[in-house]
């Protein structure tokens, strides 16, 4: 089958944040939206069809998963990943951060310290603090437009601090690295040595790029938690729907445990019908997905080096999300959001959203069409050149 992902979809109207929220959150009426992290695409036509079918049928009630469900998660992250995991080692979950909090509370008491890697996915910071525990950072090194971990920082920050739960961003958001297997192992070692738990989000892991490879944590520490969904890869964030990985049963009988005392129960009728269809149907499309998403990438890359020079990505290894920094340009971050959302008319995610090693920096989001990119670009231009 051929996917299009050319047409460009008007989205205002329909209540998207990303679209028909912006003078609800201090930004102009026209500006172009380009920063919350969902695509700009339909799902793939193969799931499509699959929650038609569903809805055809017109009954929503309380609905569960049966065999089939656990098997196409788990079949994808064999076949993908070599990470094998069996139907009782997985705890289904209505959302990334919802699993993120729920695995923050079942597995430190209030005051015990957390740590995180930043710049990092903005939810991390508040998960720890709304929750009553001690937010330790551990700051990414940046170097000649590269991020690289501070394992020695990572240590001290463990041992001073008495960490008792990382959170790792692997795939990392926002910066696009991707753990090699040796970073990985040492971060592992480290965890070992102090008795960290882990809790490993993997939400990006299908969206990495040619010459790099993912490597599910479960596959280094049986005691970690690795929180997955098809949600960034689908572009099916709205149906809430996601899945923890807990090998370690009494890790999981805590899990289960918090989750009991939330009130949650059963997930959403139509997301559990998507998430399905999505991985035992949607290879193909994700494919194709991928190689359009790489043009994308490929083509903002040669923008900037040609027209804005001055505006230097950070190379990408993964997730359709770019980090651009615009430090040479020495403006605070204040004038750069300004200069951005007033100046270029864009809404892109501010750097110090991820936390103050931000600072400097913006995040876009290329999942769209090549006119929306094009359309971004030049506004950038005419601001920045």
């Amino acid at each position: 089958m051929i996917y299009n992902f050319d047409t460009v979809i008007n989205r205002r109207g329909t209540d998207s944040i990303k679209h028909d929220f912006a003078q609800e959150r201090g930004k102009p009426a026209d500006v172009l939206p380009m920063w919350v992290a969902d695509m700009d695409f339909p799902a793939p036509p193969e799931v499509l069809e699959d929650i038609q079918k569903a809805v055809r049928h017109g009954i929503f009630g309380y609905t569960e998963p049966k065999d089939a469900y656990y098997k196409a998660v788990a079949d994808w992250f064999d076949l993908h990943y070599g990470f094998r995991i069996t139907q009782d080692e997985i705890i289904k979950s209505p959302g990334i951060v919802f699993a993120l909090v729920q695995a923050v509370r079942a597995l430190t008491r209030p005051g015990e310290a957390v740590l995180i890697q930043t710049p990092v996915y903005y939810p991390f910071f508040d998960i720890i603090r709304d929750n009553e525990r001690t937010l330790v950072t551990n700051p990414l090194i940046y170097n000649n437009g590269r991020y690289t971990i501070d394992f020695m920082d990572f240590e001290h920050k463990i041992a001073d601090n008495k960490v008792k739960l990382f959170i790792l961003c692997s795939p990392h958001n926002p910066i696009g690295r991707v753990w090699t297997r040796e970073e990985l192992d040492k971060l592992n070692s480290v965890c070992v040595k102090y008795d960290v738990l882990v809790l490993s989000d993997e939400i990006h892991c299908d969206l990495v790029w040619p010459g790099y490879t993912h490597t599910c944590f479960g596959l280094l520490n049986e005691n970690a938690v690795i929180a997955t969904s098809p949600s960034k890869t689908f572009n099916l964030a709205g149906l809430q729907v996601s899945n923890l990985f807990v090998k370690n049963k009494d890790l999981h009988s805590r899990l289960k445990a918090e989750m009991r005392r939330s009130g949650y129960s059963q997930l959403n009728t139509l997301g559990l019908a998507a998430s399905q269809s999505a991985y035992t149907k949607g290879g193909p499309w994700l494919e194709a997905l991928k190689k359009y998403l790489a043009e994308n990438i490929k083509l903002t890359k040669e923008f900037l080096a040609a027209h804005i020079p001055k505006i230097r990505l950070v190379e990408t290894e993964a997730t359709y999300l770019l980090w651009l920094d615009f430090s040479n340009y020495e403006l605070t971050q204040n004038e750069l959001d300004h200069r951005i959302s007033e100046g270029a008319k864009l809404w892109l995610n501010s750097g110090t959203t991820f936390g103050k090693d931000g600072e400097g920096f913006q995040r876009i989001n290329v999942a769209c069409p090549k006119a929306t990119i094009l359309d971004a670009l030049g506004r950038l231009e005419k601001e920045f050149k």
